[in-house]
Order: C-alpha cells, then sequence, then structure tokens
C-alpha cells in the first residue's frame, strides 16, 4: 500500500491544491475578489442567518379561512347562476365544507342541476398523482335540496394554489425591499418558507409579509346611521368595517365592490401637491378604470371606502366623475408606510391569509460576534489539536497535522463549490471534524506502532498498519455518517448546516487518510529511510497495558443501571429545561444601547406593555439579557406575532433587538415528533448496519451502550438545566454516532481477535481488546476533547448548551465502548460455532 504511481500522486495533489484554491475565496473580502482573474474561483461559503444576520419566517395558510372563503363564492356562484337561469330558490346557506340550496318548485330541480354543472366540473388540478378531480359533490339529501360538498381533493388543490400563487406574491413582495439573494420555498403542503439573509429592519419584513392586501373600493351605505347598525344588525348586503385610526372610526360598507386591487397596473409612493403628505398614486387596466369611471360617474355626491384587508384607509366624497384611471390614497402615511403600500400593491394580493408559525432572526451585530467567535474558537481548538499530535507522534504527527490543514480546506472548498450555507453549528462540526479527522491518524500510528512491536520492520508495520486500519476508520465513520445524514433529512436551518458540514468533514478525512497521510508516510519512508518509528514526547498511557476490564464488569453495570434509573426519575419529576423549539413561545436576546442590562426594568416594560408569562435572566456580557415568553394558546398562532410587536416596541428605546425565536404552538408540537423520531431512525440505522457487519450480538451491545448514552446525557442535562432545544438533539445524535464510532472501533480489534485466538476465554479476549486499542480510545478522546473544550470557551453563549452536550457525551461515549459495550457480548455469548475449532481442525469439546 505504500507504492504510488505518478498518475496517483498526481491525482492526489491536484485534488489538494484544488481544494486548496476553491478554499482562498473566504480568506479575501469582496472587494478584493472582484480584482482577481476570471479563471480563479470567487465564490465563498455562504453564511447562514445566524452568522450574517438576517430573518427565518415559516408561514402557515390559514386552511380554515380559505375553506370559507371557497364556501362565500360557491354561495355567490349559486345565487347568480340560479338567477340568470330565472329558478326560484330558498334557504342557501352554507355549513362546514357544504352549501345547500332548496329548488322551490320540483319541476326545475334538473334545471338547477344543469345550470349548477359547472361547479361539480372535472378540473385538471396539476398536482403529482392527482390528475382531475371534482372540487365538489353534488347529493340531494332529500328531494329538492341541492347539497354541494368540498371534497378532500378539492381542499388540497386549493390549498396548493393558494401556495403557489402565494410564494409568487412573497417573492415580488422581498424582491422590493433590495434584499440579496432570498429563499422563499414551498414546505410540506401549507407553508411557506421565506429566508431573507443580511437584512436590517426584520420588522419591516413581517409587516410586508403579513398583510394579504386585498385592496377594494366600496360605497359607503348610508341608509342607516353606523352607530345604530352597531347596536343591531347592519342592513343586507353591508357591513361595519373600521378605519386604520387611533382611535378606529367605523363606517358602514356596502359588501358590493366596485373595483380591486387585481385592476391595478402600478401603485407609487408620492407627496400631495397641495399638502405635501405622503401618498400612494395608483393606476388602473383599462377594465378598471372603466368600471371606476362609471361608478363615479353615476354616484356623484357619495362616500366611497378604499379599503385594504378589512380595514378603512379613507372614505372620501366623490366630487365629480374619475374617468382617467388614477387616483391617490391618503390616509395617516408615513413616507415608510405609503412607500410600503405601495409596494403590497404591485405585488398583489395574496390569495390567502398567512400566519406566522415560526421565526427566527438574527440582528446583523449579533451575527458578526458569532462570526468572531468561531473564527477564534476553530483557531484555538486547532492548534490545541496540532500541539498535542506533534506531542504525541513526533514527525508523524507533523504529517497528520499537514493531512488535517490539507481536510479542512477540502472540508471549506467543497461547502463554497456546492453552496452549502454555514452555520454557527457547522463551525462546531468543523471544530469537531477537525478532533474527530486526528481518529483516523490515530488508528494507524497506533496500529504501526503495535506492528512493530511484534517484531516487524518498520516498513512492513507500517504497510499492514494502513492495510489492517482500513476496515476499522471505514466501519467506525460510516456510523457517524449515518448520524448526520439523519440530521440533515429531519433538521432544520442551522442544525440541517451542522450536518453538512459533518458528514462532508467525514467523507474528506477518509480521503486524506488513506491518500495523502499514506503518500506523505511513503515519502518520509523513502526520503529518510529510518530504522525505527519516530518517537512522540508524551503518551497518555503505556504501550502495554493489563488492565482487567472485565473484572468489574457487574460493578459497572450496576453503578451505570443506577444512574441510569436516576436520569429516567430526574426527567420525568425535575424535567428538562426544554426550549420554544419543544414548549413554544418567544424567545428575545437583547443588548443594552448603554450600560447594563436591567432585568427588573426589563420585566417592568413588558408588564407594562401586557406581556405576560416572562422569564428574564443576564445571559453573556452584563449589557446582555435573554427574555423568554410563553407560548401562545393552542391554535392561536397569530397571538404570538402580537406579543413580539409589544415586546421588542416596548424594549427597542434603550435596547437592540439581536435576536429574535418564534415558534407556534402548532410547529413545536411537530419539532417533538421530529426529534425522537430523528434519534430513532439514527440509533436503527446504525444497529442494521452493525448488525450486517459484525454480528446480532454486537448489534445488541452496541444498542445498550447507546441507551446508556443518550439517557446518561439526558440526566446530565436535567441536572445542569441547560436548555433542551433542537440543537441539543443535534449533540445527543453526535453523541450517538461518536459513541457508536468508539464501539465500533472496539469491536473491529474484538472480531480480528476472534479470529487468532479461537480457545482464548471470551472474558480475557475482551480484556486483551480493550487493552490494545485503549490507547487509540485516549487519544482521540482527547483530540475531540480538547476540540470541543475550545468551542465551549470561546465559542459564545448561543452555542454553549450544544457544546457542553457534546463535551460529556465523548466522556460518557468513551466509558460505554470499554466498560458497557464489550461485556453485553458475554451476557449473549458470542462464540459461533466457526470460531470454537482449535488448531488441529478438531470441534472443541
Amino acid at each position: 500500500m505504500l507504492y504510488f504511481s505518478r498518475w496517483k500522486t498526481i491525482s492526489i495533489w491536484a485534488v489538494v491544491l484544488l481544494g486548496v484554491l476553491f478554499s482562498l475565496p473566504n480568506l479575501f473580502p469582496q472587494s478584493t475578489l472582484d480584482t482577481l482573474p476570471n479563471w480563479m474561483p470567487k465564490r465563498p461559503m455562504t453564511l447562514g442567518l445566524d452568522l450574517q444576520g438576517g430573518s427565518h419566517i415559516l408561514l402557515a395558510i390559514d386552511q380554515k379561512a380559505l375553506v370559507e372563503e371557497r364556501l362565500q363564492a360557491t354561495r355567490d356562484d349559486v345565487r347568480t347562476l340560479l338567477r340568470d337561469a330565472k329558478i326560484g330558490y330558498t334557504g342557501l346557506s352554507g355549513s362546514g365544507r357544504s352549501v345547500q340550496v332548496r329548488i322551490r318548485d320540483a319541476a326545475d330541480v334538473d334545471k338547477a342541476k344543469d345550470a349548477l354543472k359547472q361547479l361539480v366540473a372535472p378540473i385538471n388540478s396539476g398536482l403529482f398523482g392527482a390528475g382531475v378531480i371534482s372540487e365538489m359533490e353534488l347529493s340531494e339529501p332529500e328531494p329538492g335540496l341541492l347539497k354541494y360538498t368540498l371534497t378532500d381533493s378539492g381542499i388540497n388543490y386549493r390549498l396548493s394554489s393558494a401556495v403557489t400563487q402565494s410564494i409568487e406574491v412573497i417573492g415580488r413582495r422581498v424582491n422590493e425591499l433590495g434584499t440579496t439573494e432570498p429563499i422563499i420555498q414551498r414546505q410540506g403542503n401549507d407553508r411557506i418558507l421565506v429566508q431573507v439573509p443580511g437584512l436590517q429592519d426584520p420588522k419591516r419584513l413581517k409587516e410586508i409579509l403579513g398583510q394579504t392586501a386585498k385592496l377594494t373600493f366600496q360605497f359607503v351605505d348610508t341608509s342607516m346611521p353606523v352607530e345604530e347598525a352597531i347596536k343591531s344588525h347592519p342592513p343586507a348586503g353591508s357591513t361595519v368595517l373600521y378605519s386604520m385610526d387611533n382611535p378606529p372610526i367605523p363606517y358602514l360598507i356596502e359588501d358590493r365592490v366596485i373595483v380591486s386591487g387585481e385592476n391595478l397596473t402600478d401603485a407609487q409612493a408620492s407627496f400631495d401637491q397641495r399638502t405635501n403628505e405622503p401618498v400612494v398614486s395608483f393606476r388602473f387596466d383599462a377594465k378598471g378604470a372603466a368600471r371606476f369611471g362609471q361608478a363615479t360617474q353615476q354616484n356623484v355626491g357619495r362616500l366611497f371606502a378604499i379599503v385594504l384587508d378589512k380595514q378603512v384607509i379613507s372614505a372620501p366624497r366623490i366630487n365629480e366623475p374619475i374617468l382617467g384611471g388614477s387616483g391617490q390614497i391618503s390616509g395617516n402615511f408615513t413616507a415608510q408606510s405609503a412607500n410600503d403600500l405601495a409596494v403590497l400593491l404591485r405585488a398583489g394580493a395574496l390569495p390567502a391569509d398567512l400566519t406566522i408559525v415560526e421565526e427566527r432572526t438574527v440582528g446583523p451585530g449579533l451575527g458578526q460576534d458569532s462570526i468572531d467567535a468561531g473564527k477564534i474558537s476553530a483557531i484555538v481548538g486547532s492548534i490545541l489539536v496540532v500541539v498535542f499530535m506533534l506531542a504525541a507522534y513526533g514527525t508523524l504527527g507533523w504529517i497528520a497535522n499537514l493531512a488535517l490543514i490539507a481536510n479542512v480546506a477540502l472540508i471549506v472548498a467543497v461547502l463554497s463549490v456546492v453552496g452549502a450555507t454555514l452555520t454557527l453549528p457547522g463551525i462546531a462540526g468543523i471544530v469537531l471534524t477537525v478532533g474527530m479527522a486526528v481518529d483516523s491518524n490515530v488508528l494507524i500510528y497506533e496500529r504501526i506502532r503495535e506492528e512493530r512491536r511484534s517484531g516487524r520492520s518498520v516498513v512492513q508495520s507500517i504497510d499492514i498498519g494502513f492495510q489492517r486500519a482500513l476496515a476499522t476508520i471505514l466501519d467506525s465513520n460510516i456510523t457517524t455518517l449515518i448520524a448526520a445524514v439523519v440530521l440533515f433529512f429531519l433538521g432544520s436551518g442551522p442544525v440541517r448546516g451542522f450536518a453538512v458540514t459533518l458528514a462532508v468533514g467525514i467523507i474528506t478525512t477518509v480521503f486524506t487518510a488513506f491518500t495523502l497521510t499514506r503518500w506523505l508516510v511513503a515519502e518520509w519512508l523513502r526520503r529518510r529511510r529510518p530504522k525505527e518509528l519516530p518517537h512522540g514526547y508524551v503518551r497518555l498511557v503505556p504501550e502495554v497495558t493489563h488492565i482487567p476490564f472485565m473484572r468489574v464488569r457487574l460493578q459497572v453495570f450496576v453503578v451505570s443501571i443506577m444512574l441510569c434509573v436516576a436520569s429516567i426519575g430526574l426527567v420525568f419529576t425535575k424535567g428538562l429545561n426544554l426550549g420554544i423549539d419543544f414548549t413554544g413561545g418567544t424567545l428575545m436576546e437583547v443588548r443594552a444601547k448603554s450600560g447594563e442590562a436591567d432585568v427588573g426594568d426589563i420585566r417592568a416594560r413588558l408588564a407594562a406593555a401586557g406581556v405576560g408569562e416572562v422569564q428574564v435572566q443576564g445571559f453573556g456580557l452584563p449589557s446582555d439579557a435573554l427574555i423568554r415568553i410563553g407560548a401562545a394558546p393552542e391554535g392561536d398562532e397569530a397571538a404570538g406575532n402580537v406579543i413580539v410587536t409589544k415586546a421588542q416596541e416596548s424594549l427597542s428605546a434603550d435596547y437592540d433587538i439581536r435576536r429574535t425565536e418564534l415558534v407556534g404552538p402548532t410547529v413545536s408540537g411537530e419539532l417533538v415528533w421530529t426529534a425522537i423520531l430523528g434519534v430513532l431512525a439514527a440509533i436503527g440505522a446504525i444497529l442494521i448496519y452493525i448488525w450486517i457487519r459484525f454480528e446480532w450480538q454486537f448489534a445488541i451491545g452496541s444498542t445498550v451502550a447507546t441507551v446508556n448514552d443518550v439517557v446518561l446525557t439526558l440526566g446530565f442535562l436535567v441536572v445542569t438545566q441547560l436548555q433542551f432545544d433542537l440543537s441539543t438533539v443535534a449533540a445527543i445524535l453526535t453523541i450517538v454516532g461518536y459513541s457508536l464510532n468508539d464501539t465500533v472501533v472496539i469491536y473491529d480489534r474484538v472480531r480480528e481477535n476472534l479470529r487468532r485466538f479461537k480457545r482464548m476465554p471470551l472474558g480475557e479476549l475482551l480484556d486483551l481488546s480493550d487493552n490494545e486499542m485503549l490507547s487509540r480510545t485516549t487519544m482521540t478522546s482527547v483530540t475531540t476533547f480538547l476540540a470541543l473544550l475550545a468551542l465551549f470557551l470561546l465559542g459564545g453563549e448561543v452555542i454553549r448548551s450544544f457544546v457542553a452536550s457534546m463535551l460529556f457525551g465523548v466522556f460518557i461515549g468513551t466509558f460505554s465502548s470499554i466498560f458497557i459495550a464489550a461485556p453485553i457480548l458475554i451476557f449473549f455469548r458470542l462464540r459461533p460455532a466457526w470460531q470454537m475449532v482449535p488448531e488441529d481442525g478438531l470441534p472443541a469439546k
């Protein structure tokens, strides 16, 4: 394995150099990149919202309102069609998902069905696998009573259409704000994900997205005083609407729409030439201009209302016909509100009401702080690992460090080329990869030392060391890769960024370990022709140990079981400190504009603003505070947005809002199940792989050790009361992958020794395997621990609980691999028949 042809050498270094070349754009500002030659890569990694600031907003279509609106339209259609056909009817009403009407004359029933046949006409849905559908079904519960019911396929069709139209409208609205590279995409059946990086004014974005922007021009009904209509009932065909003034003014408005915003061709913010007040100038298309001109010509002297989303902007009097097809909307506008209204009108109305069910907003200041903290922690962690490898392996440590630098360059290059998003947990993924990447080199080097101790030459030891370490490295890294894949498909946002970085890091680690490291070692051998392997300056454990691990297995089992029972008891009694991902609610991070954050003052301000269920605590620097607001009532997603607005307005004078996260009750419930399924899916997939690669006893041992790790980690989280959120679930999945990585390495040695020592008692064989891998286990644990420790101390408050969980996981994963996973094999009598055959070929007795 130490011979490399010329084309292999060229290929290896070509990949490394390309990695360095494509990673370089991340070291220079954009102004410098613009001056580089065109042939050079210029695309840096895309920074996530948590690093560059911006807003992540998940919108949900109000399905109930959509159905009600469709039923209202159906009632109007039934009324119009029957009147046009001159068919008498009564009892036209709607409830649930149905509209029914009674035909007065039994002889007209067939004629009525024919007049209304367009309601049940098949339509091409355009939905995958649905084809032609019927939006409504006709039934006749009793003679003369026609009942039209919305079908499930019809509702799904309207929902899908509303989502598609809404994406187009939202895209136009967001683009009008002048933002760069917004992400607007469908999520599920009834949701839309909007991500706007680098946004300076998240509040304005919410206002732009939150309005349906249905503009209508309707007449004011003067047949009854509006006060009387409020006290009793408004006349048929009219509704009481309120203005946008403070306090709001009631108006009695006719339901009939003269012209709507669909007929607008343009809308611009401008200033009234007489009063110099901000107004919105608009222009109708030909159809709208004709209808508006005719209506104003026939109703000179009447009041007409300009209505936006069922609120009256203004209600001017028609002094003369407006025939030019243009006009202006005046009200209590500021320059920005007039511009926002113009943006909404140009973009068009949303086909349905949208509710913000999840919001995660990071201010640019916090984003830059996160970048700085991530860079410092990554640099310090890398330096610690590099120094440790030099101290442990000397010259071979230098080679490992060169491979490590190339590995990081390849990770950055791949993330840059594929356009992956780098998040703060993604930086944690790179730091973790630095720690774990060393594991491959440690496995190789420790195997080389072991072969040398058995009497082989230096060249033979290195050659066989690489050969025998290959399967172990592949098995151990595949388990972590499975956890990363599950995280990617079940996670979202920053967690998905962590999964991508971890997966890419695993692939580049295997590549550098078996190509670049091997080439460098081979070149060192060829040039130096050493007579002995280089020695390091420190060893964590002696080269050969004889620790009787299996002798204390029962005692360790008892202690472990007691700790697991205690952890489960704490989870059910004291409980986890659940984050808003699982409870719903709002999390706000604020920083005082001057001086220190006054927790008492913040509480008082929020209470005065009517914000209840508030927890305020110090966070990070003395000038920072973390605010947690309770969840909105189940089913009332909009209430959370109102609470956030109140909280922000009450604090904005003296505090900068650095981060806002809002999770509605619906989304939080879904995230709970996603987290549970993620952990179970990861464990299940990894155990199936182990079962296939080893034996069923190994899979059971891995299961017990993994459950032990997860339960004890939950106990650690309860005791420390660290926040348990989606990033913590990501940490637990990473712990699962890391622990199984450790377990698989030991199991691989157990499998090898089972073939070598067919008559050795299993307890002794397991002790031998544990002792042979002890040096590798401690080396890997220390390097990973050092990398994570730098991240914990220097990475900032935002990911501290995330990293703390992984630090604990490194310790507990190492413990369970030795004291839980291996001894389990004794309980399940790991002795396949082929391993019971002694050297003489006769069956064992």
